[in-house]
């Protein structure tokens, strides 16, 4: 009798585990589609506010349709290349995963389009108003991109229970991600910088100023950067990290834990749309506060769900109550990783006051204290990761069940708390995405002459984005770090369990293939950095000409009596971010495969950790710097400097910053987790050529 109720009791919980994810997913774009008909429903402003809001919108599509027609072959080639040689469910997941990594940068870019143009005409109801559309707009985003992340891999799990046969979902997403966010980064950083260096520097006008050629280009650029980029980023990011955490379950092989890595899914699903609910409009003095207060409830209900799912579905054992720890370790370590980024990069902070203070001494003042400040930063956000990774390892493989591997177990739970970063996901997008909105709407606002009051509004969001938008960035570092710890052992007992009895695989500091590894793979963040940085200037050189060619050839531009020509600018950004975003990716593609086929999967494994070693160190060091640059210059403004000299000191130093924040530093954490994906997946050919 008990073995019968214990099958029942298996089944049961089966169903409704798997149902669980799916209800969430699709409550989360109910949610969303709600969010979306109140957005439309608002007023959409003055006929010249649409026009501008259309241009925006024009140039943002006609930049994502030049880069899908050369993206989309290159995905069904290699969808078909990875299903016919390798294995046909991972050429299906890889166009899964590489499809919904595309759709979400374009509603990403639809969304925050819509919502900029309502937000920069409720600017002059106030900032509860402003701040409720461009909040709403984002968590729009918010919700639906992680919805689909969710809803994707429990489908092809359901399809094909084992990881490895869909390990291909991860190349797709972090492909489209990284080609997204490479073009979106180096068309928006070239935009802005050619729009800072000639119209705020040179020509002495406002930022937004409608006389500004590149001012199209540049709001075209945060839309597709910063929106349809980010969108794409955090998309990949849960997609990689759950699918790193379905690998170790299965290398562990109890079934009953097999299921737990999407369930936290769906507990950071659902704590996420109750979060989203309860932000109001009212009674908004500090933009900040709604928002904290957002995302700890949300960090609580998922902690909660969390551990009622792992007591009704895996059971309770201290083998359960360990991994249950270990996702609230993942949870807590957000708010941290949030506390880090808001010190290094907010202007009420001291390091970004230090940097504002240092512009009055000049250029090299504001730079050297700009970088002393970013590398100062990866200190605490490495020792963040490092007592994350020493506690969750630690109090998991301390409970393995005897006779199961205490490594495999350790490794598990330090994917849990990564997955459980990323459950969180919904909440913090939501809050990232704002950023974008409302700055389109300060330009919006600027543009239209809207007055001084309006933008102060938009301004004060706009500071407030900027650091979130540094949180959602570390936030989807972190990930990458943990995720990649978990699938760089997947991807040896996967090299282990193919080589069995064809090559012994020594993965010890004494075999010389891993240190060449080793330093390959520390050395490919630093190559594609420079590559991206060296992109955004040669396109920003363009631009620079572009904008002053005009100005040379019109002189009725800066007086305000002729229009610019601001779809040539548009052209000019997306011919160039299009040109430019091919080499950092074959670097990411190529790198494991050559070097899996021309020393073995022990030098892959060594690649792989030390472009995680490097890379993480890097990405937080270019995003925290960017940013740090980024609010030192709106401290200046703030502080009533506009036009000064110390003004146009702290503005190079905001351009110097703008490709470290918005084009490397983020494209860095997508790198990491495409090399790993990569490794796992064509770690059969590695076999099959050495064999020969």
């Amino acid at each position: 009798m008990i073995y019968t109720y214990r099958l029942v009791q298996a089944v049961y919980n089966v169903e409704i585990s798997e149902i669980l994810p799916f209800a969430a997913g699709i409550a989360s774009f109910l949610v969303a589609g709600g969010l979306v008909a109140w957005i439309t429903k608002q007023p959409t402003g003055t006929k010249e506010m649409m026009d501008i809001s259309n241009a925006v919108k024009e140039g943002a599509a006609a930049f994502l349709k030049r880069e899908m027609k050369i993206i989309v072959p290159v995905a069904i080639a290699l969808s078909v290349i990875i299903g016919v040689f390798l294995q046909p469910s991972n050429g299906i997941a890889f166009a899964v995963g590489a499809t919904l990594s595309a759709v979400a940068g374009v509603i990403s870019l639809k969304i925050t389009v819509k919502a900029a143009v309502r937000a920069a005409q409720l600017s002059s109801s106030g900032l509860g108003k402003t701040f409720a559309m461009a909040f709403r707009g984002g968590a729009t985003v918010g919700l639906a991109v992680p919805a689909m992340a969710l809803l994707a891999i429990t489908g092809l799990y359901v399809i094909y229970p084992d990881p490895i046969t869909i390990a291909g979902v991860g190349i797709g997403a972090s492909l489209i991600a990284l080609f997204i966010r490479i073009g979106g980064g180096i068309f928006t950083k070239a935009a802005d910088m050619g729009a800072d260096l000639v119209g705020k520097v040179e020509a002495n006008i406002p930022e937004d100023d409608p006389r500004n050629p590149a001012t199209i280009a540049d709001n075209v650029g945060d839309n597709v950067g910063d929106a349809a980029g980010m969108g794409s980023d955090v998309y990949e990011s849960y997609i990689v990290t759950i699918l790193a955490a379905l690998l170790i379950a299965a290398l562990i092989g109890a079934p009953n834990f097999f299921l737990y890595p999407i369930l936290i899914g769906s507990s950071g699903m659902i704590a996420s749309i109750i979060g989203v609910i309860i932000v109001g409009s009212k009674n908004i003095t500090d933009v900040m506060k709604p928002l904290n207060r957002s995302f700890y409830v949300s960090a609580a209900i998922a902690i909660g769900l969390n551990f009622v799912f792992i007591t009704q579905f895996i059971g309770e054992s201290t083998a359960a109550y360990a991994l249950f720890g270990s996702t609230v370790i993942g949870v807590i370590l957000v708010p941290i990783i949030q506390k880090i980024t808001d010190f290094y990069t907010s202007y009420k902070q001291s390091p970004v006051k230090e940097i504002a203070d240092s512009a009055k001494w000049g250029y090299a003042s504001l730079t050297l204290m700009g970088i002393i400040k970013g590398m100062q930063s990866t200190g605490p956000f490495m020792i963040a990761l490092v007592i994350a990774i020493i506690l969750s390892y630690t109090i998991t493989s301390g409970s393995a069940p005897e006779g199961e591997d205490p490594v495999l177990y350790g490794i598990f739970g330090t994917s849990l708390t990564a997955m459980a970063m990323l459950s969180l996901a919904g909440i913090v997008l939501s809050i990232d995405a704002f950023g974008p909105i409302a700055d389109n709407a300060g330009g919006i606002v600027e543009m239209t002459g809207m007055g001084e009051e309006n933008r102060k509004v938009t301004d004060e969001i706009d500071a407030v984005g900027n650091t979130t938008k540094a949180v959602t960035k570390g936030f989807a570092i972190a990930s990458a770090a943990l995720a990649a710890l978990a699938m760089i052992q997947a991807f040896q007992f996967e090299a282990s369990h193919i080589f069995a009895g064809i090559l012994v695989l020594d993965y010890s500091l004494t075999n010389p293939s891993i240190i060449v590894g080793l330093l390959i793979g520390g050395l490919i963040p630093f190559i594609i950095t420079g590559q991206l940085i060296n992109g955004v200037s040669r396109a920003a050189g363009k631009m620079v000409d572009e904008v002053r060619r005009q100005f040379k050839a019109d002189s009725g531009i800066l007086a305000g009596t002729s229009k610019p020509d601001y779809a040539k600018c548009v052209d000019i950004a997306t011919v160039a971010s299009i040109k430019e975003l091919w080499k950092p990716a074959i670097v990411a593609i190529l790198a494991p495969i050559i070097l899996g086929i021309l020393l073995g999967p022990t030098a892959v494994a060594g690649l792989l950790m030390g472009a995680v070693v490097t890379g993480i160190l890097l990405a937080y060091h270019l995003a925290n710097t960017g940013g740090a640059w980024d609010n030192a210059k709106k401290l200046v403004e703030m502080k009533g400097e506009k036009g000064s000299e110390v003004h146009k000191v702290a503005i190079v130093g905001d351009i110097i910053g703008d490709p470290y924040k918005d084009t490397a530093g983020p494209a860095l954490n997508t790198v990491i987790k495409l090399l790993n994906t990569i490794a796992i997946v064509f770690v059969s050919a590695f076999v099959a050529i050495l064999a020969i």
